[in-house]
């Protein structure tokens, strides 16, 4: 192992897989790798969870996370409209990935999802109702406040009451 290596390893900031797709900010760094079955690796960094592609999702668009069975199950935020200060999302479809080694991935990917929310309150509207989520932005100061709606539920009323809440924490630009 050459002396940078062990330097990095030594203040917690491992190196990316060899090959791997995907290259890392300056002031980013891995804080564990897991190789999948098929021969891939999912690497959890102080930004957010690199994808065996190399495509980075920030730990604020993790919805949720779960282990189980050697299958990591990750649902991912996509984010909408801005509505007054509120980032309307809404969820795509799970994505499991078995992990042959897991390491510290699943604990550290727990963690940093967890972390990254400061508060979550669900509203009920007369036609369904939303998730207020309040969440760090790696990278980013400030919070960023994600509103996902329940299936079915009004957008119109969504959209309306999200900008009130933007508006009241002052989150309005």
């Amino acid at each position: 192992m050459n002396p940078l290596a062990i330097v990095r390893r030594l203040l917690g900031r491992g190196e990316l897989p060899p090959g791997f797709p995907a290259t890392l900010d300056a002031d980013e760094h891995v804080l564990a790798a897991a190789t999948i079955v098929e021969g891939e690796h999912l690497v959890a960094t102080s930004r957010g969870l690199l994808l065996p592609d190399g495509r980075r999702l920030g730990w604020h668009l993790i919805s949720k996370a779960t282990w189980k069975n050697d299958v990591i199950t990750i649902i991912e935020s996509e984010e909408g409209v801005d509505v007054g200060g509120a980032v309307l999302i809404n969820d795509l479809a799970p994505r499991r990935l078995k992990l042959a080694q897991p390491g510290k991935v699943p604990q550290v990917v727990h963690e940093r999802v967890t972390g990254s929310i400061r508060s979550r309150h669900h509203r009920d509207l007369p036609s369904g109702g939303a998730w207020f989520v309040r969440r760090k932005v790696p990278g980013r100061d400030g919070i960023v406040l994600q509103v996902r709606p329940d299936p079915g539920t009004d957008e119109t009323s969504v959209r309306s009451l999200a900008s009130d809440v933007a508006r009241t924490l002052g989150l309005a630009p």
